[in-house]
């Protein structure tokens, strides 16, 4: 299957009817060009009365599986990463090797990766092109744009994909923050002016689609942050997305603010924050300390932040929890705010660990029970999906990033505000946008590799 050229195609193998392991192809004049590689991780299997977990035996990370692009690799042109989420960067070490393309991405998405090649010894054979907001690459047949806007992670980026042929607009994930404190914001006339030139389709994030209003600012946490912190009388422990660093400086304020000490537990944490400062985005202010020395301060000058908001095995939150972690031990008295809500699949293992951490006589703070809001979301409401589809006017919405009802539901908002027509689909389905638009159904194979004893395996 070779697009030609008056051919515009969209094509996903993984991320469509789904969330997690994102990986899209766009054909256009015989070649083809991917967006975003990222991994996905099995669902929990069955709890013990302990909080242990029976895994099923899956591997314990998976992703899309590339056959249909590793089969055609000399016409891959090129993969582009719109962010450092681990569902869009993720599987990039276990499949470059079938692959063998250039990667072109922002700076701190570039430095994550180039930390999980060298695990894998990767980094001196990927090449890497950095690419700056507003910059644009000839890809092959593809001309493709960075364009600036804000998730919940540095320096996100939406994508115009220009051919000969038409324009398509990928958003990567994304929300309207108008201060996200950390990387770049977005401007209205960046959206406005493609409207002008034209837009023949909108492929766009759905993860949030059924929820109304607008997402919270990550600026408009900080009180509600503060007053927890402040009210408590022990240690504070903050559970977050190790890939927040907006929220790592908001915390590190408030430390300083409440006259505590903030170190970082867990590698993820530890990590991002590494690539943080090598991409020059992270505040001389905010200063750590070694959470080795966290033990021996006095109770009442501690804030940790920890790994383990979803309840996983082995993170840190999980360990203080058994008692188990290096640095020091949860007292009766002590704080634990997670900041952050729970995955979807995930409410089991959270509710056991809290039940673990209530049995310790640790106060717990959820998003859902604070006073005033201490966790914002990364993803688009109805309100921005309607702002954006305003701004873009694009000839056809192809809602992605979700399940089929998130799906369907960005399908409606997308009608009602004037796109004249929307093709929601799912994974291996071929979306022609160009030159007659409409869906020809699986038409590529699709399925999950999961990386098992350092092996690429079939996930049945």
């Amino acid at each position: 299957m070779i697009p030609e050229e008056p051919d515009l195609w969209f094509l996903p193998l993984g991320g469509t009817g789904e969330i997690g392991m994102n990986l899209n192809l766009y054909g256009h004049n015989g070649a083809w060009l991917m967006v975003d590689c990222g991994v996905t991780f099995p669902k929990p299997g069955r709890m013990a009365a302990d909080g242990t977990v029976h895994h099923r035996g899956e591997p314990p990370v998976q992703m899309a599986d590339p056959a249909f692009i590793a089969d055609r690799r000399d016409r891959l042109t090129g993969l582009v990463i719109t962010h450092a989420h681990e569902d869009h960067v993720g599987a990039v070490p276990y499949l470059w090797p079938l692959l063998q393309c250039p990667i072109y991405t922002s700076r701190f998405t570039a430095e994550i990766l180039r930390r999980k090649l060298a695990e894998f010894d990767l980094l001196h054979r990927v090449p890497i092109i950095e690419v700056e907001a507003g910059q644009s690459k000839q890809i092959g047949p593809f001309s493709v744009q960075w364009l600036a806007l804000t998730h919940s992670i540095p320096d996100p980026n939406a994508l115009m994909i220009r051919t000969p042929a038409g324009n398509i607009f990928h958003s990567g994930d994304w929300k309207l923050d108008e201060q996200p404190l950390v990387g770049h914001g977005y401007s209205v006339k960046t959206f406005t002016d493609l409207a002008q030139e034209g837009v023949n389709a909108m492929v766009c994030d759905s993860t949030n689609a059924t929820v109304s209003g607008h997402s919270v600012s990550e600026a408009a946490l900080r009180a509600g942050l503060l007053q927890a912190v402040r009210s408590a009388e022990g240690r504070v422990v903050v559970t977050c997305f190790g890939s927040n660093i907006a929220r790592l400086h908001t915390l590190a304020s408030v430390a300083r603010e409440t006259g505590r000490y903030m170190g970082l537990l867990g590698r993820s944490l530890i990590n991002m924050s590494g690539a943080a400062r090598a991409a020059g985005l992270w505040d001389s202010a905010d200063q750590l300390i070694n959470s080795s020395h966290l033990g021996y301060l006095p109770r009442a000058e501690v804030l940790a932040v920890a790994t383990g908001s979803q309840g996983e095995p082995r993170t840190a939150l999980r360990r203080l929890a058994a008692g188990s972690h290096p640095d020091f031990e949860l007292e009766a008295g002590d704080t634990v705010i997670f900041s952050a809500r729970a995955i979807p699949g995930n409410e089991e293992l959270i509710e056991a660990l809290i039940t673990r951490l209530k049995a310790l006589g640790v106060k717990v703070i959820t998003a859902e029970d604070a006073e005033l809001p201490i966790h914002a979301s990364g993803h688009p409401a109805q309100e921005e999906l309607e702002l954006m589809y305003r701004w873009v006017r694009p000839a056809i919405a192809i809602p992605v990033h979700g399940e089929a009802e998130h799906m369907e539901t960005h399908a409606d908002i997308a009608k009602a505000t004037g796109v004249p027509r929307a093709m929601v689909g799912r994974n291996g389905d071929l979306f022609m946008v160009r030159p007659v638009p409409g869906i020809r159904r699986q038409i590529a194979e699709t399925g999950r590799l999961g990386w098992q004893k350092e092996v690429l395996v079939r996930v049945e």
